[in-house]
């Protein structure tokens, strides 16, 4: 099979690699009947309508249209070819993609794969300087001050640039790596006498991965008084410092299962925690939170635990941040450190598990944190900022849809300012008033039945049109429902999409094919057709379909062909009546166009 993948080895791949597993890696998922739910991917939402069924090996967005299976996923969410896709599945199976007649295309520029390359040898070369020789001595030596252990430097792959200035350059050059290449891509440095060094020369350096463990950029920490202290390698195809957070691809399984992160501000905190035995942790990479990085959170987890700094610094990031988070659906919590406290010297001083205890488990509510922050503002010992103060706390509990919660804060201050709740709660009922928010309207769990079917807004379609689509939706289920609508209708659809995918289908249980909805959607070429194929697997079964439906839908379907047909033979009549100068014939003929069109609209 020149340039194909042998198909036998494409259904293994998708049989060994579960979708929910590989979209749950992704997208988090909350199982609901048979199905599973979360956020779409590929469109902005704060209510699921994405879809994942396990049995048949699909998934389907009810807002925005997309579905296939575990590779159509893989190529629409990494922008994967086809070859790239099956790769990347084939690798998390421990399968070897056979080599012979392939065509190894890539979504990526042949620059940017190169790039890859260098920067796969580079993270090798510098964790192997600094854990076995003697030119990364003095970067182990700091890490091992910093409190940081081999496990963790072999887990992070951390590393050392020997302080001269073309033993990169040089090491790449042998491996085939043009100058101007890297150049380009910040691995080395051109200075103005066009002399060439090492970027990162003199630093521990710091791989920065994407999302599927693959290095795409540097950080370098100066161990010197080398300015700066921190540097990034430069943006680029690859790596975008707003997109990316430092350690989500180790991270992932652990989000999922204690279903929270922990952010946190730098490298070294995320290193600190992980040694701490707190693995759910990711960080920023040298920027302010962005909305990319917190819509990539929330697609994950509802919880995010800030953990930033303990100075003002810090918790200005922190109130940012939240702020960000709650804007795309997240429930936020902020850990609380002490003024001179990062989380990494914290975890130095106190120890692993007063981290756990004192920090993490320990952490305030946003609403708690809120009144916290808003202090610094105002001075508390002045009646005229007390007021002030506790309106914008007022406004603040206004947008809390819990009235349980509410209260319990209302309670806080009451006790505080000796305010009377009730009063604070009719504040509170005119601030809600006047933001049009219901009263009292409770917080829903955004993974409700109600999302999920809530699809995109169509018009009504006739009774022919949703008889195909229900009869195909069995076929694709069932090889014997097949070959009866075979036998007594073969392509007699009338929607030309429904005609193709029918005949698709014939063949496909010809070729001696059980029922398998994933392996059929590799079958079409058409992205169009996959969707709609899509669309209709995920239609919900009512139990055992008997023989009087399926006759019923054949029915109605050949009635809807035969209606059309007469419709077109009569007004065919009606224009040679016309033609023939007889308006008496020709209105005849079109009364019986009406009532042939009436009957059509009563029995759709």
């Amino acid at each position: 099979m020149a340039n194909q993948i042998p198909e036998e080895f494409i259904e293994e791949i998708r049989k060994s690699n579960d979708i929910v597993d590989i979209i749950g890696e992704y997208v988090q998922l909350k199982k609901q009947g048979r199905n599973y739910f979360g956020l779409c991917p590929f469109h902005g939402e704060k209510t699921p309508s994405f879809s994942v069924t396990q049995e048949k090996q699909i998934f389907h967005c009810f807002g925005c249209g997309k579905g296939g299976n575990v590779i159509t996923f893989m190529m629409e969410m990494e922008s994967f070819s086809f070859y790239e896709a099956v790769k990347f599945l084939a690798d998390k199976s421990g399968f070897t993609l056979p080599d012979t007649g392939i065509k190894k295309e890539s979504s990526m520029s042949e620059e940017s794969q190169s790039v890859l390359s260098a920067n796969d040898w580079l993270t090798k070369l510098y964790h192997h300087l600094i854990r076995y020789t003697k030119d990364g001595k003095e970067g182990y030596q700091y890490l091992k001050d910093r409190g940081i252990g081999d496990e963790a430097i072999d887990a992070f792959q951390l590393g050392f640039a020997p302080n001269v200035k073309d033993f990169v350059a040089e090491f790449l050059t042998k491996k085939g790596f043009h100058q101007q290449l890297l150049i380009k891509a910040g691995i080395l440095s051109q200075q103005n006498d066009n002399a060439v060094t090492d970027r990162f020369r003199g630093r521990v350096i710091f791989p920065i991965r994407n999302h599927i463990g693959k290095t795409v950029a540097f950080g370098g920490r100066s161990i010197t008084n080398q300015e700066p202290k921190y540097l990034n390698s430069p943006e680029s195809e690859l790596f975008h410092k707003g997109k990316l957070l430092y350690n989500f691809d180790l991270a992932k399984k652990h989000i999922r299962k204690e279903n929270e992160v922990i952010l946190f501000e730098g490298y070294m905190d995320v290193i600190s925690a992980y040694q701490a035995g707190v693995k759910n942790v990711v960080a920023t990479l040298g920027t302010s939170l962005t909305e990319p990085q917190a819509k990539l959170l929330n697609r994950y987890v509802e919880t995010v635990i800030i953990c930033y700094d303990g100075d003002m610094a810090g918790l200005d990031a922190t109130y940012k941040a939240a702020n960000l988070l709650k804007k795309v659906g997240c429930s936020i919590k902020v850990a609380n450190l002490d003024n001179d406290m990062d989380p990494d010297s914290f975890i130095q001083k106190n120890g692993p598990e007063a981290f756990k205890d004192k920090v993490i488990k320990a952490s305030d509510t946003y609403m708690s944190f809120y009144m916290r922050y808003l202090k610094k503002d105002f001075n508390l010992n002045v009646e005229g900022d007390r007021i002030k103060y506790i309106e914008y706390v007022l406004k603040e509990l206004a947008m809390i849809e819990s009235s349980i919660e509410r209260e319990y804060y209302l309670k806080e201050l009451s006790n505080e300012y000796h305010i009377s709740i009730e009063t604070m709660t009719s504040e509170i009922h005119e601030y809600r008033k006047k933001r049009g928010i219901p009263k009292d309207n409770q917080q829903k769990n955004r993974y409700t039945n109600k999302h999920t079917i809530s699809q995109r807004s169509k018009k009504l379609l006739p009774a022919f049109y949703n008889a195909e689509k229900k009869l195909i939706s069995y076929m694709l289920q069932d090889s014997y429902i097949t070959d009866k609508v075979q036998e007594e209708l073969g392509a007699g659809f009338n929607v030309d999409a429904h005609k193709i995918i029918a005949t698709h289908l014939y063949g496909f249980y010809e070729e001696g094919h059980s029922s398998d909805i994933s392996l059929f959607i590799e079958r079409l070429n058409d992205d169009q057709l996959k969707q709609q194929v899509v669309e209709m697997a995920m239609i919900p079964e009512l139990g055992n379909i008997s023989d009087r439906e399926i006759n019923d839908y054949i029915r109605i379907i050949k009635n809807e062909s035969n209606d059309s047909m007469n419709i077109k033979t009569l007004k065919e009549q009606q224009k040679l009546a016309e033609q023939q100068n007889d308006p008496l014939k020709a209105a005849q003929i079109a009364m019986q166009i009406i009532e042939i069109q009436k009957h059509l609209r009563n029995t759709n």
